[in-house]
C-alpha cells in the first residue's frame, strides 16, 4: 500500500560525491521525487537522515561502518516507513545478500538507467522489492538453504491476534499512522486505536514498533 503524499523524499548516502550530485540531478527532474539530504557516511549521518525524515534512504554500497554499527537497522527502527535502496557497485553477490540481510528492500546496479533508479525508489516506497535479474538466483538460492520454518497460521495463533489485528501489525509495520490505518480501512480512528492497545495487551508489547518486531521474531513479517 502506497502513502497518499505529494513526493517521495528520498537521502542520498553516498561515499562518491560525483554520485550523489548525479542522483541529486536524476531526482529533481522527477515531479514525483524530493532529494531532502545528502551526505558520505560519518557518524553523525544517523542524525541527519532522522532529521531528514526521508520515505526511501539510498545508498551506493555496504561500508563496514554501516554494518559494523548497525545504522541501517538502528534507522528502520527509529523511521518505521524507512524503505532501503542500494546502488551496488558490481555484481556481487555476497554484497547483495548481506544489504538484504542489514534491511534493504531494493538493489540496482551502477550503470542502471536514470529511469530504471528513479523506478526503484518508486517501487520501493510503494511496497515492493527490486532486484537484479542476475543476481535473483543467489536470492532463492540463499532462502532455499534457510531452514524450512515459514510463517503460518500456528504461529500468529500462538500471539493470539485476531485477523484484524494482524492486518494492523502489517500497516504498522508499513508505517502508516492510526488516522491513515483508519482512513484506509474506513473504520473510526477510535476504533483502531483499541485495536491497538488491545495488541499491547495480548502481546505484552509497550509500543507499536515492539508489536511489529515480536511478530516478526516469532517467525512471520506482518
Amino acid at each position: 500500500m502506497s502513502l497518499a503524499v505529494n513526493s517521495i523524499d528520498v537521502f542520498l548516502l553516498a561515499e562518491n560525491r560525483l554520485l550523489r550530485e548525479a542522483l541529486t540531478r536524476i531526482f529533481s527532474k522527477k515531479n514525483d521525487v524530493r532529494v531532502v539530504g545528502s551526505a558520505a557516511f560519518c557518524p553523525e549521518v544517523a542524525d541527519q537522515i532522522v532529521e531528514a525524515d526521508p520515505h526511501v534512504l539510498v545508498f551506493d554500497s555496504m561500508p563496514l561502518a554501516l554494518s559494523d554499527l548497525g545504522v541501517v537497522p538502528e534507522l528502520r527502527r527509529l523511521l518505521p516507513r524507512l524503505k532501503v535502496l542500494m546502488i551496488g557497485m558490481e555484481c556481487d553477490h555476497e554484497v547483495f545478500l548481506r544489504s538484504i540481510q542489514e534491511g534493504a528492500v531494493g538493489y540496482v546496479l551502477k550503470d542502471a538507467s536514470a529511469l530504471e533508479v528513479a523506478n526503484a525508489v518508486r517501487a520501493v516506497f510503494n511496497g515492493e522489492a527490486v532486484c537484479p535479474p542476475e543476481l535473483c538466483l543467489s536470492l532463492f538460492q540463499y532462502v532455499a538453504r534457510l531452514p524450512r520454518v515459514l510463517p503460518n497460521y500456528q504461529v500468529r495463533a500462538q500471539l493470539g491476534l485476531t485477523r484484524r489485528e494482524q492486518q494492523l501489525v502489517k500497516m504498522i509495520g508499513e508505517g502508516l499512522t492510526n488516522k491513515e490505518i483508519a482512513q484506509a480501512l474506513n473504520v473510526a480512528e477510535q476504533t483502531v486505536k483499541n485495536h491497538v492497545h488491545r495488541m499491547f495487551r495480548k502481546v505484552g508489547a509497550t509500543d507499536r514498533l515492539a508489536v511489529v518486531e515480536l511478530c516478526r521474531s516469532q517467525g512471520w513479517v506482518a
